[in-house]
């Protein structure tokens, strides 16, 4: 069937080390080099053809009979009918129709490597929002749309093989601008990921103050961060999956942050069930920049109730603890002996309503990590996620520093999520890889300090297998 196609040239890497790639690296003891899995290793070199786009229907079947086909040319006109058969012949013209009708009206499914795009909606302030579809050979799917770079579905099997969506979300965009801006389900998070304490840091002995909006300090970059922004969305091509480049440009003073920053991140979706998240940006002025992903997770599946069964691994000898507004101190605290040691799989409720001071004030998990491989210049194994009811597993690899481990305690069953069900406090995880909370005003934590001329690069890769699949040693350890 043919299908519209959109090509992109890339000429080069989007995630490699170069001289002007700014590098951070955790103040961490060094850990033993590791070998890469295979589905780690994918290739981001653009290929010579173009990518395959698959345009959202019109209707949900196409004209399979000649009087289908004559409705459908009465429908055009004499003039296009008669200017059509003229050129190509009666039954030719028939013929060509017919195909462009089946085209036109098939059903919004795609085959694999390819991206499917459909209308998603219009914001309040009235810029149109499209929903893109990846799905690789495995037939593994993944949606995102254009407003805030939200994951909105990861379809994936569970160990008998039944597919089901596993983060959690909405199901319309007036729901993700009305409820979204305090949850973050799912979104692109800049320009400064987590918390800056009361919202202030200084570049080059200039004070900058932010919007408080998690008082009395500024969260996930403040109120309208890019997770309230409409990005742009261009397909790419890799050799080993399907993927698409968002793009967005912040001004310089947006949310009190300085320089006009540009911020490429791409969603790769690779055929061995790894999704890719590569973050690239650059900027004009001295800035701060710690960018990530906000995906609430649930292997059992969206609105299937409590993770507190799922047994989380986080590689992580060290963790930053906090004061009661969730600004680190500035130590980095062994794990050993508290509830923060999760070096082992450990069920995710097995110490939430522990006597901890950490998980006292926050209310359950939702502190930052200090990873034993974060910091290189290739994905190290940063955590692994199973579900014993589903037999799904996920395994995180980062280049950051650090993982924020949250367990959705914010959520109270005041949002009814995409499948009609309401969330509640745990029924959910997050991951973030990122640099550590309030790292501007912590001179000992990895610099999130971006200068121009210098390239902001970051990437974060979301492994999904099931307890029935053999893992490499890598994944094992």
């Amino acid at each position: 069937m043919p299908r519209l196609h959109s090509s992109t040239s890339l000429a080069t890497s989007f995630v490699s080390s170069s001289a002007s790639s700014l590098t951070t690296r955790p103040a961490s003891p060094s850990s033993p080099k590791r070998s890469m899995h295979p589905r780690l290793r994918l290739p981001f070199q653009a290929a010579l053809r173009a990518p395959t786009v698959t345009r959202a229907p019109a209707a949900p079947t196409a004209p399979a009979s000649l009087s289908a086909v004559t409705k459908l040319l009465a429908s055009i006109g004499t003039v296009g009918v008669v200017g059509t058969i003229s050129a190509l012949g009666a039954i030719g013209a028939l013929a060509s129709m017919s195909a462009m009708a089946a085209t036109a009206m098939a059903p919004d499914t795609v085959t694999s490597d390819s991206i499917t795009q459909k209308p998603y909606g219009t914001t309040q302030s009235g810029q149109a929002v499209s929903q893109y579809t990846l799905r690789n050979a495995n037939g593994m799917v993944v949606k995102f749309i254009s407003y805030g770079g939200i994951l909105t579905d990861i379809v994936t099997p569970d160990r008998d093989g039944h597919p089901a969506n596993v983060i959690l979300g909405f199901s319309s965009l007036a729901e993700y601008e009305k409820y979204n801006g305090n949850i973050h389900f799912s979104a692109l998070i800049g320009r400064y990921a987590n918390r800056i304490a009361r919202g202030t840091f200084d570049v080059d002995g200039q004070t900058y103050q932010l919007p408080i909006n998690n008082a009395p300090n500024t969260l996930h970059g403040g109120p309208n961060g890019f997770d309230t922004k409409v990005w742009r969305v261009a397909p790419i091509d890799v050799e080993d999956g399907v993927g698409a480049e968002l793009t967005y440009t912040s001004p310089d003073g947006e949310n009190g942050f300085p320089g006009t920053l540009t911020t490429h991140v791409r969603y790769i979706l690779d055929n061995h069930d790894a999704l890719h998240i590569q973050y690239r940006a650059t900027t004009d002025k001295d800035t701060v920049l710690n960018l990530t992903n906000h995906t609430y997770f649930n292997l059992s599946g969206e609105g299937s109730g409590s993770v507190a069964d799922q047994r989380i691994q986080i590689a992580a000898q060290r963790y930053t603890p906090t004061d009661s507004t969730s600004i680190p101190t500035g130590e980095l605290a062994p794990v050993t002996g508290t509830p923060m040691d999760l070096r082992q799989p450990t069920p995710i409720g097995a110490h939430l309503r522990d006597d901890f001071q950490q998980l006292v004030w926050a209310h359950g998990y939702d502190q930052n990590w200090v990873l034993d491989n974060g910091g290189q210049d290739t994905p190290g194994f940063a955590a692994r996620v199973m579900d014993p009811r589903s037999g799904r597993v996920l395994t995180l690899s980062t280049t950051q520093p650090g993982l924020q481990f949250y367990t959705s305690n914010g959520l109270d069953g005041s949002v009814v999520g995409s499948s009609g069900k309401t969330y509640r406090q745990g029924d959910a995880f997050a991951l973030e890889a990122e640099h550590f909370p309030d790292s501007p005003n912590h001179p000992t934590f990895p610099s999130t300090l971006l200068k121009p001329g210098q390239t902001f690069r970051q990437e974060t890769v979301l492994s999904f297998s099931t307890d029935s699949q053999p893992r490499s040693s890598a994944e094992t350890k």
